[in-house]
């Protein structure tokens, strides 16, 4: 099996919610490599000032120089902005199996269900969670309190 540049960018996880690469995330735009062999990647954040952004582009090149691929560069692409509809199904499946309520698709107006009972009586306790793309909500059936990706 032949490993390309793509495949070994889009393996690496967020730092923020492991359990998700950054193809899945929707932060992995385009890998380029051209003629000379030179890699280029260009990623999107999530959120401007995302801390989590030099982990990423630095394991972008750790990964990519660890296949073979000597001669690489990470680019941020900030326009079009990141918005939540980038995450791939799979992504917000794991985020479920994870404990952490997915975000909404744009427009969407459902209810922010419990990952862990899918009731939708729940309440944000703050809008603020462990990390700035996640409130913390409590659910009022089960009484699990629980983050929620939020809705960009």
């Amino acid at each position: 099996m032949v490993t390309t540049a793509w495949d070994v960018a889009a393996a690496v996880p967020d730092p923020e919610i492991p359990v998700l690469d950054i193809a899945e995330m929707g932060i992995l735009r385009s890998v380029v490599v051209d003629e000379t062999g030179h890699v280029i990647v260009t990623i999107t954040p999530t959120y401007s000032g995302c801390p989590a952004m030099k982990a990423i582009e630095t394991t972008i090149v750790d990964e990519l120089k660890r296949a073979g691929f000597g001669d690489v560069d990470v680019r941020t692409q900030l326009a079009p902005a990141w918005t939540t509809d980038w995450m791939t199904d799979d992504a917000r499946r794991k985020l479920e199996r994870e404990g952490i309520a997915p975000p909404a698709r744009s427009g969407s107006q459902d209810d922010i269900l419990c990952p862990r009972c899918a009731s939708p009586d729940t309440d944000l306790i703050s809008p603020f969670g462990s990390t700035a793309c996640k409130s913390l909500m409590v659910c009022s059936s089960c009484g699990e309190p629980f983050h929620h990706f939020k809705t960009l």
